[in-house]
């Protein structure tokens, strides 16, 4: 990937943006129709600023001529981005991996209407890291562990271990106590794919590609502990199948029905959480185990 010749600041990374084939008069033009939301009155002030350049760091105007196969890089400036008012916790660091405990709400990466609100860019401006990079995800509406990699030399041996599905990850959910029927501990594989609207899963049927398993922790009256552990690492699978089951994480807005939800409502965290993340490490091959210190 192609080195970004603007520098971050305050651990926001500039954006960029490949230029595919096609007949755009300026850059600008292009820019314009590919980001109608940001509008070619706001794209030419932000190249009348500097804040838009090429590959070689040259910066370019409102009349600089279209050139497929160029790479552009430019700040992007997020309006009205809520505030998150939870605050994450760095459990571990050293020379090659960070362990950050996510509250719940906080995106893991930039998207959408959320940039310095995240947990990569809060790290980076605490730790001064600028190489640290998530060697795995959780969702924005889940609190719990996530691993950094801090230095890129040694990225791709952590990275493997994902890969190889040799880190065991651990979940704690709240949910309804389990209905007549369901016999736990269980292991649920599905075929996930997909669904509507877009940033919905669903099952069907076909060859499963992910497996967790799940078994009850404790029980109250009718909300009980659930532990699950996915072996695979599929978008929202553990919401998926534990709503398959018939017992949705407490607070999921899109499991098993899609509810309104407004960004900026942090009154009903989502009860789930991602508690411990154990492996060997590759480097020197000591066992290591790190749990959550948050509690749903």
């Amino acid at each position: 990937m192609r080195k970004s010749p603007l520098p971050e600041v305050e651990g926001v990374s500039a954006s960029r943006q490949w230029l595919p084939a096609g007949d755009w008069p300026t850059v600008l033009d292009f820019l314009a129709e590919r980001h109608p939301r940001v509008g070619a009155d706001v794209w030419s002030a932000r190249m009348l600023a500097g804040r838009v350049v090429d590959e070689e760091g040259r910066s370019l105007g409102p009349l600089s001529p279209y050139r497929a196969g160029a790479c552009v890089f430019y700040y992007r400036e997020p309006e009205a981005e809520p505030a998150v008012p939870f605050e994450e916790h760095v459990l571990y660091m050293d020379e090659h991996i960070l362990v950050a405990d996510k509250p719940h709400f906080l995106p893991v990466l930039p998207a959408g209407r959320f940039l310095r609100e995240t947990l990569l860019v809060r790290l980076k401006r605490r730790t001064g890291a600028a190489g640290l990079a998530p060697l795995h995800r959780i969702d924005r509406e889940t609190a719990g562990l996530v691993l950094f990699s801090v230095n890129p030399s040694t990225r791709g041996a952590y990275a493997s271990l994902f890969q190889r599905r040799e880190v065991l990850k651990v979940y704690e959910a709240l949910a309804p106590a389990a209905p007549a029927g369901l016999r736990l501990p269980l292991t649920r594989r599905s075929r996930i794919v997909a669904g509507e609207p877009f940033f919905r899963m669903h099952e069907r049927e076909g060859e499963p590609n992910s497996e967790t398993h799940v078994r009850l922790l404790a029980c109250a009256g009718a909300v009980a502990l659930y532990e699950a552990r996915p072996v695979t690492g599929r978008k929202h699978q553990v919401r998926l199948h534990l709503s398959a089951l018939g017992i949705p994480v407490l607070n999921d807005r899109l499991y098993p029905l899609v509810l309104p939800a407004n960004p900026e409502d942090f009154s009903s965290p989502l009860k789930l959480l991602a508690k411990s993340l154990s492996f060997r490490d590759p480097l020197d091959g000591r066992e290591r185990r790190f749990v959550s210190g948050r509690e749903l």
